[in-house]
């Protein structure tokens, strides 16, 4: 009975991890392009790119995951 909890409270901590793996990727890609929009005055096309790019990057470590555990 003990290792089905365990394996559940595994399984949340990979879901979660995924999460915010997903959430700091965007959130880093938004940052980077802010700052070099404001950097090298170029806004809002870095900013755009960036976040498309931190967005893609998320999902690849979704996809990554989901790979390797096998869900």
């Amino acid at each position: 009975m003990y290792e089905g909890k365990k394996g559940r409270l595994k399984g949340l901590a990979l879901i979660a991890s995924v999460g915010i793996a997903m959430v700091v990727s965007t959130l880093l890609g938004l940052a980077a392009g802010l700052y070099l929009d404001g950097l090298l005055g170029t806004k809002p096309w870095l900013t755009i790119i960036c976040l498309i790019l931190g967005i893609i990057a998320g999902f690849r470590n979704v996809y990554v995951t989901v790979k390797k555990y096998g869900f």
